[in-house]
C-alpha cells in the first residue's frame, strides 16, 4: 500500500498509542458497551483501529475481532496487545475508504478518535456501513466539532498545530447528516463527551502525538492571545503556567436497515 503523511506518521506514533491514557480506556468506551444490546456471540470491525484499544474492549463478547488501518505499526501494536490478552484477533491493513472485506460480515463497525484524519469520511462511514450486516451496528466516536463557526475555526486551528495530518472535527450536525448519507438510522447521539474527564496538560497532548516543540510553542502562544470566553467555550482551563485541554469527543450511534 503506498503511503501518505497520515500512514507514515501513525506507523511512528504506535508505541504512543498503545500505552496512551487517552487511547487504552475512557468513559466513552464503557458508554458505547451501555448502548449495544447484543444477545450472543457478535462479530465486530475496528475501522482505522489504532493500537486496537476499542476492538479489544469486546473480548469476552465478540466472537470474532477484526481491525483495520493503514499504518502497519498500528496492527503490529494491536496484535501484541491482543496477544498478550490471550486474544486471537485478525488484521487487515487498509484504508477506511476502500476496505476489501466482504459486505455484511459483521455485527458491530466502529471508529473512534480517527474520522477526523479521514480523506473523505462520507465514503468511509459508506464503507463502514457496507460492513455491516441488515440490524448491525456502525458506531462512532471522534473528536467533536464546535456549531459556531468562530469556535470551530479556533478549534481548527489547535488541532492543526497539535497534528498536521489533521483533517477536521466535524460538528455533531454533520455527523448527523454523514449518517444519513450513509442510510444509516442514527438511533443515539452524545456531545459533550471527553476520553480524558479531567484534560490533558498541553505538555502531555504534544507528548502524546509527537507534535513537536515549535508546534506546541504555537499552541501555547494562540491560547495565551485567545479571548477568555474563547477558552471557555473551548472548556481550556488555565493552571499556572500550564493549559489543560479538554479531550472533546462525540459518540452516535446508527443502525443498518
Amino acid at each position: 500500500m503506498k503511503e501518505n503523511p497520515s500512514s507514515a506518521r501513525f506507523d511512528r506514533l504506535a508505541e504512543n498509542f498503545a500505552t496512551s491514557e487517552v487511547h487504552r480506556s475512557s468513559p466513552t468506551i464503557r458508554r458505547l458497551h451501555s448502548l449495544l444490546d447484543f444477545t450472543g456471540p457478535f462479530s465486530v470491525c475496528d475501522v482505522a483501529c489504532g493500537a486496537g484499544h476499542l476492538a479489544l474492549s469486546f473480548q469476552g463478547a465478540a466472537a470474532r475481532i477484526v481491525g483495520v488501518d493503514p499504518a502497519p505499526n498500528m496492527l503490529r501494536a494491536f496484535e501484541k496487545l491482543a496477544a498478550d490478552r490471550g486474544l486471537e484477533v485478525e488484521t487487515l491493513c487498509a484504508w477506511a475508504e476502500d476496505i476489501p472485506l466482504p459486505s455484511t460480515s459483521f455485527d458491530l463497525v466502529v471508529s473512534r478518535l480517527a474520522p477526523h484524519h479521514f480523506s473523505d469520511v462520507e465514503r468511509a462511514l459508506s464503507e463502514m456501513t457496507r460492513l455491516a450486516r441488515s440490524g448491525g451496528y456502525v458506531a462512532v466516536i471522534d473528536l467533536e466539532g464546535y456549531e459556531d463557526p468562530a469556535v470551530d475555526d479556533f478549534n481548527h486551528r489547535l488541532e492543526m498545530l497539535h497534528d498536521p495530518t489533521h483533517v477536521r472535527s466535524y460538528r455533531p450536525s454533520r455527523w448527523r447528516s454523514i449518517f444519513e448519507q450513509a442510510e444509516l438510522r442514527a438511533l443515539h447521539m452524545e456531545t459533550g463527551l471527553s476520553e480524558r474527564p479531567q484534560g490533558l496538560t498541553v505538555a502531555r497532548w504534544c507528548e502524546i502525538a509527537s507534535s513537536g516543540t515549535e508546534a506546541e510553542a504555537e499552541i501555547r502562544k494562540l491560547l495565551r492571545q485567545a479571548p477568555t470566553g474563547m477558552l471557555a467555550a473551548l472548556s481550556i482551563r488555565r493552571e499556572g503556567a500550564e493549559f489543560v485541554v479538554p479531550a472533546r469527543t462525540l459518540l452516535i450511534v446508527g443502525n443498518k436497515p
